[in-house]
């Protein structure tokens, strides 16, 4: 009997990351021009919109995909797709997060698609992120490294400024172990900074650096976060907190 139990919470973390995918496509409203985030719980929520588009539920929706490969399964999907150029404001953008503090101050970036996800959530009237309860941490950096998205060219003067700044910066490789890039063709480093007690600054010192080309610190951005845990899905608010699943 015993041997069961992770592969039924498994299903039962599962099935609450669904929920709350579908619980953020609830804010998502016939006309809307939708950004649609990346990530495997992000993935529940595109292909939630897809089905109530096909139901006829939802109409006239035009999605920004934040990665090629989320283009490709909206593509799959049927979501008539857009971009920021003919929209450049974005009605909601579904997404997810590798972290968040109280504050819904974000770390983005595991996917290694921070640069567009940070592009489409400052376009974005409302940027909802769907995670499970293992992302909330008291601070950003105690759980999770933040990627650095920079320049092939000189890359290690870029990794040895972030040691500058206290980061044990590691190259992001790919499972064939050549290095990660990005769909701008670029390089993350994956920097452990530890707890991050002032992220506002050390955001300040990653963007004024030339070859640093984003970072996945995202401050301010977040309006709701929609949480999962095994025992029901909450949805925080900036400045206030819904408890339960309305």
């Amino acid at each position: 009997m015993s041997g069961d139990i992770p592969s039924t919470r498994s299903g039962r973390s599962s099935q609450l990351k669904q929920q709350a995918a579908e619980r953020a496509v609830e804010f998502v409203k016939s006309g809307m021009v939708v950004g649609l985030g990346y990530g495997s719980t992000a993935m529940f929520a595109v292909r939630r919109i897809a089905q109530l588009l096909h139901e006829g539920q939802l109409q006239d929706i035009l999605g920004v995909p934040c990665s090629l490969q989320i283009e490709a399964e909206a593509r799959r999907l049927g979501i008539p797709l857009t971009t920021l150029d003919e929209h450049p404001v974005v009605d909601v953008t579904i997404d997810g997060a590798d972290e968040v503090d109280p504050d819904l101050n974000l770390i983005k970036g595991g996917g290694g698609a921070l640069l567009r996800e940070k592009i489409v959530a400052q376009a974005s009237r409302r940027e909802i992120i769907v995670v499970d309860e293992s992302k909330l941490s008291p601070a950003l950096g105690t759980r999770w490294p933040v990627p650095v998205e920079i320049v092939p060219f000189g890359w290690r003067s870029q990794a040895a400024y972030l040691e500058s700044l206290g980061a044990q910066p590691v190259l992001r490789l790919s499972s064939n172990g050549t290095p990660f890039t990005t769909d701008q063709g670029n390089l993350i480093l994956d920097c452990d900074f530890g707890p991050i007690s002032q992220p506002a600054q050390l955001a300040a010192r990653l963007s004024e650096r030339a070859g640093i080309v984003e970072h996945g610190l995202f401050l301010g951005l977040a309006t709701d976060v929609i949480v999962a845990s095994m025992e029901e899905v909450r949805h925080l608010k900036r400045g206030g907190e819904h408890n339960g699943h309305n």
